[in-house]
């Protein structure tokens, strides 16, 4: 059916609009800094089909998900709803992310029918749980991570349900603060029946539900377009989760075969590991999430997103799996396994469509926390923080420095030090760039940011849920790695305390005068750090980005006292460093392509005599834009200048048998 063009656009930005003002209401009044200073939460409006119509500039790992929760409420109350109802769903096994992420959705009636309705999902402080936050980095059940509440009816036919209030609320810490969270949120979900009963009084019902369905039409044909100019085709790549297994490093894997064919994409997730008793697994909600937030932001990054461009994309998973969690596996590893599944597609398209696809994001929420009681005021606090990274190079710039990533939206990156301290017993000491952290490239990886936080309280609980602490982000064309993750403990004396299980950490001791060090990952390179524009790399360091001996080692460029360029001992330099990147044949090998006990890592083969030790971290460089990362092992049956990988090893790293590859040591062993 045909509308009149100014009709469907008064409409569609009217619903725009009155997402934006929900979540104006929920930012003024919301009671805890995640929430009204963070802006941790989102907002959407759908229609009686469960199809979400409309969201504003909210963070797309929250919004994009939301269909699946509302999915489940529909599924148990759809032929129950009422004027009034509210209903409240965090299940990560029906369609939520993870416990913190509090759902809510609040039906509107028009003439005795389902009308269009609000969607508010909401970062809640506290969920409960084994520790303050309900963000521990050793949760093994999902018991341990809070409260879990499948869809129910918080508020019937405009009655609260005082059972179902007394029982949240006896669950969490901070209580008072969470019910003003939730109180935000109802304010949110009024405020929109408002507006979109002003919307039917001036536009009629047929004429608004007629503007959503040509929205949405229009929305899925933009994207089948897109994807349309893609040619046909799989393409393969995986990334890591960091598990541990009794302290040692077992990464679990995520693996992506995307399949182009004709305006739909396939995304299939099967062969991934299987989920584990450890922060490592999410929710299908997820998954689905990653896939479509990495496609649009590649292909469609100007157009709106709602239901109608979910519709060319088609997600596998296998439940029992990292990117598909069951019962009672944890699930609060949702946002690494989202940004893994980012990175992981991301790889694949940068195959079939390189200059579209930037290097490798931060790749974590790196979420940390420390609670406990503060003795002078004898009420419980909470400090909450996750210090943003850098993204990756592309074609025309450097990356981004300190600044969240495209699955995080406008979430805030720096939450206000003024309200932090005085609500909570710390000191903010730093807040700064992260010197050298950005991966090498022609167009240089941007740099994370590194915070020290001072624990003022007698005493704390503190608790890490992050990721890139071992595999770091990746670059492309032979671009580097972003720098990892680190986090530490920095003791009034002097001392520093790292931990056995970088990453994951649930409430480690602090006390009274301990800084909390929090470095956040870099952004990957893009393309060939000696071919970086010498000026660019003495401006980084005039910037402090890298000190002189960075730009020597990693650039190859030769600084005077003025820092200025010296391009006869630059060029000497590079010389130097192109000839002792370390080239090998590559083939193939009939032994074990994996490793691992819980998780599942890659292998690669060398001789005993190549120079490379056993377990060393290393990724190779081939005909494909992103690298393939391995761990090392040896067989005596090669030669010196092999590395041995198996068939689907090739595939992903583009390269055939005895073609060359760029091999660049990452972590490990190192040297033999």
């Amino acid at each position: 059916m045909t509308m009149n063009p100014i009709d469907l656009e008064v409409v569609t930005e009217g619903l725009i609009s009155i997402v934006r003002e929900m979540r104006q209401t929920i930012f003024r009044t919301a009671h805890s800094p995640v929430i009204a200073d963070a802006q941790d939460f989102s907002c959407a409006l759908f229609d009686p089909q469960g199809q979400m119509v409309a969201q504003g500039r909210d963070m797309p790992g929250h919004v994009i998900a939301m269909p699946a929760s509302v999915a489940e409420i529909f599924a148990d109350f759809a032929d129950e709803m009422r004027p009034g109802d509210l209903y409240i769903v965090n299940d990560p096994y029906r369609g939520g992310s993870h416990l913190n992420d509090v759902t809510l959705i609040s039906p509107v009636f028009v003439d005795d029918k389902l009308f269009l309705f609000p969607c508010v999902r909401m970062h809640w402080a506290d969920i409960g749980g084994m520790t303050p936050g309900s963000v521990s980095g050793q949760a093994t059940e999902i018991l341990q991570e809070g409260l879990r509440i499948p869809p129910i009816r918080l508020i019937e036919e405009g009655r609260p349900n005082r059972a179902a209030f007394d029982i949240v609320f006896a669950n969490v810490r901070m209580a008072d603060e969470r019910r003003g969270d939730l109180e935000s949120s109802i304010a949110a979900c009024h405020t929109a029946e408002r507006r979109l009963r002003e919307l039917v009084a001036r536009h009629g019902t047929d004429l608004v539900l007629e503007a959503v369905a040509a929205n949405m039409d229009r929305t899925e044909q933009r994207l089948r377009d897109m994807i349309r100019a893609l040619p046909d085709g799989t393409y393969h790549y995986e990334d890591y989760l960091d598990l541990y297994t009794d302290g040692r490093y077992d990464a679990a894997i995520v693996r992506c075969q995307l399949t182009v064919d004709g305006d739909e994409i396939e995304a299939d997730f099967r062969d991934s590991s299987a989920q584990v008793a450890a922060v490592v697994n999410s929710s299908r909600a997820m998954t689905v999430a990653g896939v479509f937030i990495a496609v649009k932001s590649a292909l469609d990054p100007g157009g709106l997103v709602n239901h109608g461009a979910f519709r060319p994309l088609r997600v596998h998973t296998e439940p029992g799996t990292v990117v598909h969690v069951s019962y009672p596996a944890p699930a609060n590893a949702h946002s690494e396994v989202r940004k893994r599944v980012i990175s992981a597609v991301m790889a694949a398209l940068s195959q079939v469509a390189p200059d579209l696809i930037a290097a490798d994001q931060f790749g974590t929420t790196f979420q940390n926390l420390i609670g406990g009681v503060d003795e002078h005021t004898g009420r419980p606090y909470l400090y909450y923080d996750y210090p943003a990274g850098g993204n990756g190079g592309f074609l025309e710039s450097d990356g981004p420095s300190a600044m969240n990533p495209v699955d995080l939206g406008d979430i805030s990156t720096i939450q206000s030090v003024e309200r932090l301290e005085t609500e909570i017993p710390i000191l903010i000491e730093a807040c700064e760039l992260r010197t050298g952290s950005g991966g090498d490239g022609a167009r240089r990886g941007g740099l994370g940011s590194r915070r020290e936080t001072r624990l003022l309280a007698s005493g704390g609980a503190y608790s890490v849920q992050t990721d890139r602490t071992t595999v770091p982000p990746y670059g492309l064309r032979q671009g580097g790695p972003g720098a990892p993750t680190v986090t530490h403990i920095r003791r009034p004396g002097g001392e520093r305390v790292d931990f056995a299980t970088p990453g994951k950490v649930a409430g480690f001791p602090m006390r009274e005068g301990d800084v909390l060090v929090m470095e956040s990952a870099g952004g990957g390179g893009w393309g060939d750090p000696l071919e970086r524009l010498p000026e660019e790399v003495a401006e980084d360091v005039a910037q402090e980005y890298l000190t002189a001996e960075d730009a020597r080692q990693r650039y190859g460029v030769e600084l005077d006292p003025a820092g200025q360029v010296d391009p006869a001992a630059t060029a000497a330099t590079r010389q130097r460093l192109r000839e002792a990147r370390r080239w090998l044949r590559t083939t193939v090998t009939p032994n074990p392509a994996y490793t691992g006990h819980r998780g599942r890592r890659r292998l690669a083969y060398v001789a005993p005599g190549s120079g490379l030790a056993e377990d060393t971290l290393v990724e190779l460089h081939g005909g494909h834009p992103a690298p393939l990362r391995a761990w090392v092992r040896h067989d005596a049956a090669l030669a010196a200048d092999e590395i041995a990988l198996d068939d689907d090893g090739l595939r992903i790293l583009g390269t055939a048998p005895h073609d060359r590859s760029y091999v660049r040591v990452l972590a490990g062993g190192g040297e033999a």
